[in-house]
């Protein structure tokens, strides 16, 4: 295959300063909307890029779980990777990508914990499968193969029998607080449509235009 010559014109849309909504959070549920509805493979799957204390980076795919005035949240064990990341550097970035649309956006922001009520809500509310997951996974460590993580499940089963478990204490949610958006959207030529929303320190938001 040869990778310099995979390329593709985009056509669909156009991205201007009159047709966006002043706030950003208000044209992220759109476009997430508009996702959905173009049967868009996970809508909310986002790509979490975050840092070690030295800097060393790492990004994954997560699933937004919530999105508000406040920030948007996803959840985790935070003994992952993310989670050793984030007490050490509680900054990331977020980047979407609805390829059908030909439309990305990129958030970045300060994070902090959800309230503990919050994540239980949220645990609450997965799957039987995924919660007994939760107790029988050590996320982002060593595991000797397939059968001895099976294994693993199999006794966090039998230890948390029936509907009612309890969330672990080291599993939660992750609030970003945003303090900057970008969306994107695919134009001919390479030549893109790029709006950048930046919040000033009274909380207004700009809007810029930059170069594709």
């Amino acid at each position: 295959m040869n990778l310099a010559q995979l390329r593709r014109d985009y056509a669909r849309a156009v991205l201007d300063e009159s047709s966006v909504s002043r706030d950003p959070l208000a044209q992220l549920q759109r476009w997430l909307a508009e996702a959905a509805e173009a049967q868009v493979l996970e809508p909310s799957a986002m790509t979490l890029a975050t840092a070690s204390r030295e800097g060393k980076p790492s990004a994954r795919i997560v699933l937004l779980k919530g999105l508000d005035e406040q920030g948007l949240v996803f959840f985790t064990d935070q003994r992952s990777q993310k989670g050793s990341d984030l007490a050490e550097n509680p900054i990331a970035a977020l980047a979407f990508w609805w390829g059908e649309l030909e439309r990305q956006v990129r958030v970045v922001g300060s994070v902090s914990m959800v309230a503990p009520a919050e994540s239980d809500s949220y645990f609450r509310s997965r799957p039987l499968g995924s919660r007994v997951s939760a107790w029988a996974s050590q996320q982002s460590r060593v595991v000797a193969d397939r059968p001895t993580l099976e294994g693993q499940w199999e006794r966090a089963a039998r230890q948390h029998p029936g509907e009612d478990i309890p969330r672990p204490p080291y599993w939660g949610g992750y609030r970003i607080a945003p303090a900057e958006y970008e969306f994107w959207q695919g134009r001919p030529n390479r030549l893109h449509d790029r709006l950048r929303y930046r919040k000033s320190a009274a909380g207004d938001w700009t809007i810029e235009r930059l170069s594709p």
